[in-house]
């Protein structure tokens, strides 16, 4: 038995989940001022950071217009033709590797170590007290230890990604699991479902909104830690190409690359949310 059908029938879920109908029809009035709402605040700081740079010979900090050009040299070269010009695909082919690869292994890996913390009480007192006490550990402080473990290269960017994405996994699996309603179980029993038949019937199903707000949060802290990950001796990635312009002074391209960053995770979320919705449809809070 899923915990999805029981909260389709629950009279409080049908209480306060209003109709589908309904819902669809505000979401796709509302999403042509969506895109004009979300741009607003960007479009004024843009011209904030405009008229303080604009015309300063020895200002720092480039104005935006520097930045949107080198982007466009970044992209597709021509204009500035050095080392940094028709790079961006490559660079960014990278770090999207290394970000998927390591948030990969960190679901591989997260989940079901959750999942057995969040029910066995057993295995939550083996292992919980363990990842409490590493949690707090930056990924910054495991650099070093990650290069003499696996060396200079994309192998310790891997798993400082994976380190990034995998605490907040586990973390929110273990509370979605944790948070299940006892009556769940209990309804379950009665039907024939017992033992470990209950874990993909019952409490993966009722997890997976928390489940779905960890993977979030990974996949955020995996673009966080990107730059960390590519300090270790990558030619390649967007966050080799913000070190390495950092030491040339190339402040313009340095924000390419953060911008560059933003766009993708922010790309990378809306992909999760897309998918979690579809699977959490019957949720009331996730429709």
């Amino acid at each position: 038995m899923s915990a999805a059908p029981l909260a389709e029938t629950s009279p409080a879920a049908a209480a306060v989940a209003p109709p589908a109908g309904p819902r669809r029809l505000r979401w796709r009035i509302g999403s042509p001022r969506e895109p004009l709402l979300a741009l607003a605040i960007p479009v004024l700081l843009a011209v904030v950071w405009h008229f303080m740079t604009a015309g300063k010979t020895y200002s720092l900090i480039p104005p935006p217009s520097e930045v949107w050009t080198a982007l466009v040299d970044l992209a597709v070269g021509g204009i500035n033709d050095d080392a940094f010009s028709a790079t961006l695909l490559t660079h960014l082919g990278a770090s999207l590797s290394r970000v998927f690869g390591g948030f990969a292994l960190a679901v591989i890996t997260a989940l079901p170590i959750g999942l057995l913390i969040g029910r066995v009480p057993l295995m939550r007192q083996l292992l919980d007290p363990m990842f409490q006490i590493l949690r707090p550990v930056p990924v910054t402080a495991w650099l070093p230890l990650a290069m003499i473990l696996f060396g200079l290269g994309p192998r310790s960017a891997y798993f400082l990604v994976f380190l990034g994405a995998f605490y907040p996994i586990l973390v929110n699996t273990i509370f979605g699991v944790r948070s299940v309603e006892p009556r769940l179980f209990e309804a379950a029993s009665m039907l024939g479902c017992k033992g470990s038949s209950q874990f993909a019937r019952v409490v993966l199903p009722a997890a997976l909104p928390s489940i779905f707000t960890g993977l979030r949060l990974g996949l955020g802290f995996a673009w966080v830690v990107i730059v960390v990950g590519e300090m270790t001796g990558v030619q390649t990635g967007l966050g080799a190409i913000i070190m390495e312009a950092r030491q040339l002074s190339r402040t313009e391209i340095v924000i390419c690359g953060m911008v560059v960053i933003g766009i993708a995770g922010f790309l990378s979320d809306r992909i999760v949310m897309l998918i979690g919705r579809r699977l959490l449809a019957w949720s009331p809070s996730h429709g």
